[in-house]
């Protein structure tokens, strides 16, 4: 299983990807706390599918929660939900385009707060080959800034990039909290103790957000259950994508799953070129080169 955690986060970064072009049919029918529900609850059948398939698989009890679990797993589902809130505030503002370039900071995040929380070391191989990667999703991030070069050399003074930077810091305790959840079950099959927090997240997320949408937004939920065909299909890209983010990170250090996650920047490269025929910009270019050289080094840094 020493590998393995690669494929599965390449699957997950490529569901990701399809989730967030998907997404997009939802707008205008839906505000964007409705649309990101929809991600939790129509996501959750698959997720429990997926709980019930490695259960019967396996032939394994499940796993028993217990206070540690249940505080780590509460602590990734808040944090995730206000990253997203974070990044949502970052699409008022102005200039949304460095904020979000800012919130990809969360890999290098995930290796500090790793080290701090989890005592997971990262070589100095793996934390320059996050730098580096780093550099390059900012580059591809910049898109449509007026100023690209601009932005990303002086970008992180505007209030809009520590807006940015927040939010990456929100997910990256979020994988952090998922991954030490996952562990605290004392699981010998991770993919079940990833499996098990995944489900029990996803349960506490849509209470939340229920809970936040029946205050703060009447009728919303009433619009989500009509949207339920298409929110149905993002529902089921966003549960298949957690599933590998959650079993990736169940089987390697946060920092590493996050960065070879970054490969989500380079599918969204692809699909904008290949699918919609859009003419990539320089900085575009020269940030997949560097984010694959980051890759590559990262991959070589972790024994």
């Amino acid at each position: 299983m020493e590998w393995a955690w690669i494929p599965i986060t390449i699957w997950a970064a490529f569901c990701q990807t399809i989730r967030t072009g998907l997404q997009k049919q939802l707008k205008g029918r839906l505000s964007t706390n409705g649309a990101s529900f929809t991600r939790f609850v129509y996501g959750l059948p698959l997720a429990v599918a997926y709980l019930l398939a490695t259960l019967w698989a396996t032939g394994r009890a499940l796993p028993e929660g217990h206070a540690e679990f249940y505080a780590w797993t509460a602590l990734g589902a808040v944090a995730q939900i206000l990253a997203t809130n974070l990044l949502i505030l970052a699409l008022t503002m102005r200039n949304f385009v460095v904020a979000t370039a800012y919130s990809k900071t969360e890999a290098l995040q995930a290796a500090a707060f790793g080290m701090l929380i989890l005592a997971e070391p990262v070589s100095l191989g793996g934390i320059a080959a996050i730098m580096i990667g780093t550099v390059g999703v900012l580059l591809i991030s910049l898109k449509g800034s007026d100023n690209a070069l601009h932005a990303f050399l002086f970008g992180w003074m505007e209030k809009s990039a520590l807006i940015g930077i927040g939010s990456g810091a929100l997910f990256a305790v979020s994988a952090i909290g998922f991954r030490a959840a996952s562990l605290s079950l004392g699981e010998d099959f991770l993919p079940l103790a990833a499996a098990t927090t995944l489900v029990h997240a996803i349960l506490l997320q849509i209470v939340l957000m229920m809970a936040y949408l029946a205050w703060r937004e009447p009728g919303e939920l009433r619009r989500v259950a009509a949207a339920w065909k298409p929110g149905l299909i993002v529902g089921m890209a966003s549960a298949a994508g957690s599933a590998g983010w959650f079993t990736a990170m169940a089987l390697q250090v946060a920092a590493y799953v996050r960065m070879l996650g970054m490969t989500e920047m380079i599918f969204t490269f692809l699909m904008s070129y290949l699918v919609f025929r859009e003419r990539p910009a320089r900085t575009e270019i020269v940030g997949v080169v560097i984010l694959l050289a980051g890759i590559l080094l990262a991959l070589a840094a972790r024994k």
